[in-house]
């Protein structure tokens, strides 16, 4: 019987890991399924380019994964019972079960609406394809009208920066707002913040200040201040929260419900379990939570790749690197930032602006989706078999 290896979610985590794994392990000793909602891998750092009108091409997950033996499930993931390591699904036919040996939990964040009465029924969001889409077509029927239209764009973290400034570009007959609870851009350095200011006064986006949206209506939007602002598309990038499945299956998850692991991304409820990206509450080198971000999806992805091919070979597992460094921010197609940050997860003095950071925004995105799309291209060849004919346990193959 071959050890079963089932993935959730096939973002940029995902992905890319089912890719690794299924280059570094023997297929003779294991079967690897993917499961994931949608056919194309989604380019969630480029879906506000997607909304404000750009070509975001799909990419087919069946191509990605094709040549690697990887078995891949359209489906949506709607429970997960570790003790009898089984992961129920839904699909057109009705769906099933997928039991497992060892379980990749990427299924990543959603957006988080905090209670504010409205956000679902009237926001948009720019999270995945089909939302970024209807954002789109929105916009597109603002333009049409040929008079113009407001757009509200709330929060002012990294993607509503991006999207505020992005549509601004794009479509410089809209008026766009980017409504922010406190300083804009407070979590940046002194010159950062001056930068994104001038940004703002260059593509004509205004910045409303230490304002706090208390509903979302079809028309506009009701601040914590008594006013009402109009609002002919209200989009919400106030924060993500994760799936509520690890919490009702009985993983050990933190107050967040992201599942709580060890140093190599281990369940510490659950050994069976690993869990990357933001669905993961793990400790970085700093001692700090790694955030919710990209960057945290690589790292901690590489370090649950080698725990799994370790202890299913019988090797050694390494503690690979689990820091975050800098946010990188565009802001539209030409500007950008590059923000350091300390142990603290701090903005440091020193950032990257301008051009020269725009284009280290798009390299990174197009690395990304490189690695992705070619998950094995490069790695050795060399495939590793079990450390013991595969039972169905995890431990009788760890080392």
């Amino acid at each position: 019987m071959k050890h079963r290896i089932v993935v959730l979610g096939a973002g940029y985590a995902g992905a890319y890991a089912a890719g690794i794994l299924s280059r570094r392990l023997s297929p003779a000793g294991t079967e690897i399924t993917v499961v994931n909602a949608v056919p194309d891998f989604v380019e969630r750092m480029r879906m506000h380019q997607l909304a404000a009108g750009h070509q975001v091409e799909p990419r087919k997950l069946a191509d990605v994964f094709a040549g690697t033996g990887i078995r891949l499930r359209l489906a949506r993931v709607t429970a997960v019972d570790p003790e009898r390591r089984i992961v129920t699904v839904a699909d057109a036919d009705g769906g099933g079960e997928l039991r497992y040996d060892t379980l990749f939990y990427a299924l990543g964040s959603h957006v988080a609406d905090h209670g504010v009465p409205g956000v679902a029924e009237h926001a948009f969001d720019v999270a995945g394809r089909p939302s970024a889409l209807r954002l789109r077509e929105r916009l597109d029927s603002l333009d049409r009208a040929g008079t113009g239209g407001s757009v509200l764009v709330v929060g002012d973290g990294l993607t509503g920066i991006e999207t505020a400034t992005e549509l601004a570009e794009a479509r410089p007959g809209l008026s766009v707002t980017l409504i922010a609870p406190g300083e804009l851009g407070a979590r940046l350095s002194t010159g950062a913040r001056g930068h994104l200011r001038r940004a703002c006064d260059r593509l004509r986006v205004t910045a409303l200040e230490h304002t706090s949206v208390e509903a979302v209506e079809a028309t506009r939007v009701l601040c914590d201040d008594g006013r009402a602002l109009a609002s002919d598309a209200t989009v919400w990038t106030a924060g993500f929260e994760v799936s509520p499945i690890a919490a009702a299956s009985g993983l050990e998850v933190a107050e967040n419900g992201q599942i709580v692991v060890d140093r190599t991304m281990r369940s510490v409820s659950h050994p069976n379990v690993y869990a990357i990206g933001d669905a993961v509450h793990a400790i970085g080198d700093n001692g700090r939570p790694m955030p919710m971000s990209c960057g945290s999806a690589g790292y901690t992805g590489r370090q649950a790749i080698e725990a799994i091919v370790g202890r299913l070979t019988g090797g050694k597992v390494p503690h690979t690197k689990l820091v975050y460094l800098f946010n990188h921010i565009s802001l539209g197609r030409r500007d950008g930032m590059l923000q350091m940050v300390d142990d603290e997860g701090r903005a440091k003095p020193r950032y990257v602006g301008g051009w020269k950071a725009a284009r280290i925004k798009v390299g990174i995105i197009k690395g990304s989706l490189w690695a992705t799309a070619h998950p094995t291209l490069g790695l050795p060849k060399r495939k590793h078999r079990l450390a013991t004919a595969p039972d169905g346990s995890v431990e009788k193959a760890a080392a």
